[in-house]
């Protein structure tokens, strides 16, 4: 049976909302899915700003919370109408939306032993504007099973990239880079590795005005300075096993100033060559964890909005060596539209009461029904 969903995903990188609309079952060879229309929408400055602010302690928090999940919700309502206007569907048919939110502030584990997430959302405002079901809130249950409630893509990467003749690897690069290991036997297990667009974004925006370096041409010209590169790899994270997860509460603004400052590096360096070496970083950090537990795998599947970077692909491709590094467009799926797809996945599998978290890549006790339902009417 075909059926229609929507999924919708706004991550680290605070760029934008990206949304599809997706087809699953398909009849043929798996996978069994297909995107009938992506948009993407940006967020207007006053918004990114808010958002951005959003993750760090500050004043009247709750009502600016409320009023930022608002317009999210507003936003998220446009990608919705772009969705069906480009793919000329009937509304009726969409069984329901999946809608992330914006992570703005995750620390599982952290506290009280089981810590908490948040993602600002309005789904009810979302169902009210769009007229279609909405599926949300997928991280809270996991980590109440005791998980990190991230990542939550390896059971979709399984779904579309999983091969039975051979493991291969999954590489999201968002604001923060995720490895899924897919064993040819079936096996997936999946962690956040370390940062990735988020600080990258940061120091390019900060240097040149520009949100972010498209290809990686700016950051490209750079020469990656060894210095501030250990001093950023010192960094405990990396060193943890996993399941684990991380985000802008540990990768921020502070985090890199601190090491810009221990090492002078602001003052020695040009701001392109910082650039090179966080892209360096990136690729270091991928490539050590793909050594230390996805060494089985023959091939990294690369998706998300760092495979558009030149320079980062290259420094991947040479660090991964004899593995192949390839883009998610290469295996039916374009880059900037597989985490949105999963979270239309993950809608589907929670209309179906199927778990969407798989306990080998977030820690939790168990398979859990991801997410909460906001009906239309």
């Amino acid at each position: 049976m075909i059926e229609a969903f929507i999924g919708l995903m706004s991550g680290t990188s605070l760029d934008g909302i990206d949304g599809v609309l997706v087809e699953f079952g398909i009849p043929g060879a798996p996978p069994a899915a297909r995107v009938l229309a992506h948009a993407h929408r940006a967020f207007q400055a006053s918004l990114r700003a808010e958002l951005a602010a959003l993750n760090a302690a500050g004043a009247d928090e709750l009502h600016r919370g409320a009023l930022a999940a608002n317009a999210l919700a507003v936003e998220s309502a446009a990608v919705v109408e772009a969705l069906v206007a480009k793919a000329r569907y009937e509304r009726s048919r969409i069984v329901a939306i999946g809608s992330h939110g914006q992570t703005v502030r995750h620390r599982p584990h952290d506290f009280d032993g089981t810590g908490y997430t948040i993602q600002l959302n309005a789904p009810a405002l979302l169902a009210e504007r769009s007229g279609i079901d909405v599926v949300a809130d997928f991280r809270s249950r996991d980590i109440a099973a005791g998980g990190h409630g991230a990542p939550l893509v390896p059971a979709f990467h399984h779904a579309m990239f999983g091969r039975g003749d051979a493991s291969v690897a999954v590489l999201n690069l968002g604001g923060i880079a995720n490895l899924t290991a897919l064993d040819q036997g079936g096996a997936i297990a999946g962690f956040d590795c370390g940062p990735a667009n988020v600080l990258l974004d940061l120091w390019c925006e900060r240097s040149t005005g520009q949100r972010f370096d498209p290809d990686g041409s700016w950051g490209g010209r750079g020469h990656v300075d060894a210095m501030l590169l250990d001093a950023c790899l010192a960094e405990p994270y990396f060193a943890l096993p996993p399941p684990k997860s991380t985000g802008r509460d540990l990768f921020n603004a502070g985090w890199l100033e601190a090491r810009l400052d221990a090492t002078r590096a602001r003052a020695r360096l040009r701001p392109e060559d910082i650039q090179a070496t966080l892209a360096e970083l990136t690729a270091r950090t991928v490539a050590a964890a793909f050594r230390a537990h996805l060494a089985k795998a023959a091939e990294l599947i690369v998706c998300g909005g760092g495979a558009r970077n030149a320079d980062l692909m290259a420094r991947l491709t040479a660090a991964l060596v004899p593995a192949r590094v390839v883009a998610s467009d290469d295996r039916g799926l374009p880059a900037d539209q597989v985490e949105a797809a999963a979270f239309a996945w993950l809608a589907r599998a929670f209309v179906h009461r199927l778990a969407g978290n798989v306990p080998a890549a977030t820690g939790a006790e168990g398979p859990r029904i991801l997410g909460a339902l906001y009906p239309a009417r």
